[in-house]
């Protein structure tokens, strides 16, 4: 049983077995040969964001976010926490929504931070406002499995 993990530095497709997703082994891209997960949310733009929600098997947590925010700059070493406890059963992601407004608009964001968590190329819930990693992990491990 194999599972898509798409790059998050080239964005291609990577068949992963399932086995290798317990965190034990070091994955890399069979393309561009970067680690497929670092604990570490990868920041994308919109094609590469387009591309983890289209194409991957794991569920995708998007941090919509920007940098003028006051929250989002708060709740971002959580999230980083929240990242490290959830690869690679889960991607984490940042988008920027004042650099790619476009991914702002596609998903209808209206207030910042906002998280959104992706599963089967459909989102599945949102929720808005800072967290703390625990309510971040407690939030994601719903979704995975």
């Amino acid at each position: 049983m194999t599972q898509h993990i798409v790059c998050p530095h080239c964005h291609s497709t990577n068949r992963v077995p399932k086995d290798k997703l317990d965190g034990s082994a070091e994955l890399s891209c069979g393309k561009c040969h970067q680690p497929l997960f670092n604990q570490h949310p990868a920041a994308l733009n919109t094609a590469g964001l387009n591309a983890q929600i289209a194409k991957s098997d794991v569920p995708v947590v998007v941090d919509f976010w920007a940098p003028w925010c006051g929250p989002c700059r708060m709740m971002a070493p959580e999230y980083e926490k929240a990242c490290a406890a959830l690869e690679p059963k889960a991607r984490l992601v940042k988008v920027d929504t004042e650099a790619h407004q476009d991914a702002g608009a596609q998903h209808n964001i209206r207030s910042i931070p906002t998280l959104a968590i992706f599963k089967g190329g459909r989102e599945v819930d949102r929720i808005s406002g800072a967290r703390s990693a625990a309510d971040l992990v407690r939030w994601v491990n719903g979704y995975i499995g």
